[in-house]
């Protein structure tokens, strides 16, 4: 009797799900911004946004365990980063509080989904 196994797929993945729907997100609002705005905070915090999903998705493609946990770390870091990113532009009054409150209320949960990732990675891979 055949099973119906399902392979996990990159939009199974909360985290790269998540980062990558905030990503697109904060495009809309960086791209209202103005060309000083955008081109020193904005550029940084939208390329580390990105950032997140990217290396996610790039580790879920890589065969090795431990290539994938380079690449979801890597995106920890990226995260931290836009975190960063994000209080400037809160400060610097180019997110109203509305906006930060979205963007930093979903930043503060991706470290948790990234973990999780990482541990499913160490726990269920053999490679």
């Amino acid at each position: 009797m055949q099973q119906n196994k399902k392979y996990l797929q990159l939009n199974d993945i909360d985290a790269y799900t998540k980062a990558f729907r905030l990503s697109n997100t904060l495009w809309e609002w960086v791209i209202n911004w103005d060309s000083f705005a955008r081109d020193t905070i904005g550029k940084q915090m939208v390329r580390a946004l990105d950032s997140i999903s990217a290396n996610i998705a790039e580790g879920f493609g890589r065969y090795h365990k431990k290539d994938k946990i380079k690449f979801y770390r890597y995106a920890k870091g990226s995260l931290y980063e836009c975190l960063d990113w994000c209080e400037k532009a809160k400060i610097r009054k180019l997110l109203d509080e509305e906006q930060y409150q979205k963007i930093h209320t979903k930043l503060k949960e991706l470290p948790r989904d990234i973990n999780r990732l990482i541990k499913f990675t160490n726990e269920k891979l053999e490679t």
